[in-house]
């Protein structure tokens, strides 16, 4: 490939990424949202984990493993609800490292 084809490139993977999160942020920059339409945004940032995060919880080379032997699943169990009630980050991926250290250790 030429520079200028590499660069083209680049400059449309920019513009991709870049666009529609410019555009909302300049469509909605003057306008006041009504609060159900703010708390319904709120809860975006978590669907979109949870649709990222819930495959490589269940999601194994042979299928869907929803058995007793599946660690992660389990460590991720203790670790939502650490998350969810002190809404600590770090505490989260304390638990969650630790839950599947002693998974590893006892029981795999």
């Amino acid at each position: 490939m030429d520079q200028q084809t590499i660069f083209l490139t680049i400059l449309g993977m920019m513009a991709v990424t870049y666009v529609p999160r410019a555009l909302p942020l300049l469509a909605l920059a003057q306008r006041t949202l009504p609060e159900a339409v703010i708390r319904w945004l709120g809860f975006i940032p978590v669907a979109v984990l949870s649709a990222m995060l819930l495959p490589s919880l269940v999601a194994t080379e042979k299928g869907l493993d929803f058995s007793a032997e599946n660690i992660f699943l389990w460590a991720a169990i203790p670790t939502f609800l650490v998350c969810w009630k002190t809404k600590s980050f770090v505490g989260a991926i304390v638990t969650g490292m630790g839950c599947v250290a002693l998974g590893r250790l006892f029981f795999a």
